[in-house]
């Protein structure tokens, strides 16, 4: 990851309202968001769409160490990553992924 906003992360935001809500929508853990964020390759883009002036939203493909692709969007808040919406990747974005993949 680069840019200013990536070099300050010092971790996860969870709370009642996000560490659950994924799991009960797309069966996707929490814990499995995390990994994504340590593993190559990881892409991730700004999301121009979502983001609001006060803050800027971003997404993630990436791989947990299960070798599940999961598509991630988040933001950034006080130098923690939260987590918005984390489900399995959809074909066009598995096809993006493995592109990549196979330049690392």
């Amino acid at each position: 990851m680069e840019g200013s906003d990536f070099n300050k992360i010092t971790g996860f935001d969870w709370d009642s309202g996000n560490i659950d809500k994924n799991w009960e929508k797309h069966r996707v853990m929490f814990w499995e968001s995390e990994e994504i964020f340590g593993n190559e390759p990881l892409i991730v883009q700004s999301d121009e769409t979502h983001s609001q002036s006060e803050e800027t939203r971003y997404y993630a493909l990436g791989r947990t160490n299960q070798d599940r692709l999961l598509f991630v969007a988040f933001t950034i808040r006080i130098g923690r990553i939260r987590v918005i919406s984390a489900r399995p990747m959809s074909q066009k974005e598995k096809t993006i992924y493995q592109k990549q993949y196979e330049k690392k």
